[in-house]
């Protein structure tokens, strides 16, 4: 392997201990950090990834809660909690934790939550303030994604960029995101014809398809830089895969995200500095 890992495990613990910093200096001023995650409460991979979050923000100071959407939830009571919470000021942040149950109309609930709060950035509020080019909070995972190559020192402007993925939470927003940065974009999908050569043309990749290890090492450019969004169950493995096939990614790659580790951390990193971010924002 030639590739430098993009350490995203080492990155957000620093930017864990500079939370931890500013949520202590919010609370000598009365303002003590609240993040509300709605999750389903029978999804086990959601779970998982909640108690992580609320580790974390423990960890930093962060109050975090919840609430348990079940099978038996209505959607009323759901658009009720919603709009509890969006009028309560002791809650800076929410996040609405996919997926939830097929019986309730997520995209509802979706907007319903609006922007203020939207610390995960999801809403097509937040995603309309974001194809817009106005402030607001940014979708975690590829915000993640950003602080990864803004720690790395990486210039984007003028860099070729595939993104392989067009979901509304990830392959669009890290998209819009990498325009923001002067990368010129092209967005492609499991689909996309001829997307080996296409990405073969790719200073930065994103894999973001959701489809494990399809990303093959003769698709890489040398030098190109690799951004794994990929997690993956496969049969007969013991750990998590990502989209990419890394070991043969890595060869060619100058820098790679490793999976575990790599885009997991920052996403949840980057959660909770856009909690803090709205905790502060109450100050200003």
């Amino acid at each position: 392997m030639s590739a430098h890992l993009l350490d995203g495990r080492g990155l957000s613990k620093q930017i864990r201990s500079e939370l931890k910093t500013r949520v202590d200096t919010l609370k000598e001023k009365g303002v003590h950090p609240h993040l509300h995650v709605v999750v389903a409460a029978q999804d086990p991979a959601s779970l998982a990834y909640v108690r992580m979050k609320r580790k974390w923000a423990e960890e930093v100071g962060i109050i975090s809660t919840s609430w348990d959407v079940t099978p038996e939830t209505s959607q009323s009571e759901l658009m009720d909690h919603i709009a509890t919470i969006n009028q309560d000021p002791a809650i800076h942040g929410v996040l609405l934790q996919h997926p939830l149950p097929e019986h309730l109309d997520e995209d509802a609930a979706l907007l319903g939550l609006g922007s203020e709060k939207d610390v995960d950035g999801i809403t097509p509020q937040s995603l309309g303030r974001l194809t817009a080019d106005l402030p607001g909070f940014r979708c975690a995972t590829p915000l993640g994604m950003m602080k990864l190559l803004d720690h790395h020192r990486v210039d984007c402007t003028g860099k070729r960029a595939v993104v392989i993925g067009r979901s509304v939470i990830l392959g669009k927003p890290a998209a819009l995101m990498l325009l923001q940065k002067n990368a010129t974009v092209t967005m492609a999908h499991s689909r996309t014809q001829n997307l080996p050569e296409l990405c073969r043309e790719a200073d930065i990749v994103v894999a973001a398809v959701g489809k494990p290890e399809m990303v093959k090492g003769y698709w890489i450019k040398p030098g190109a830089i690799v951004l794994d969004a990929g997690y993956n169950k496969v049969e007969g493995r013991s750990g998590d895969v990502g989209d990419c096939e890394f070991e043969s990614c890595a060869e060619n790659a100058s820098m790679i995200t490793p999976v575990p580790g790599g885009v997991g951390p920052m996403t949840v990193a980057s959660l909770l500095s856009n909690c803090v971010d709205a905790a502060e924002s109450l100050l200003s």
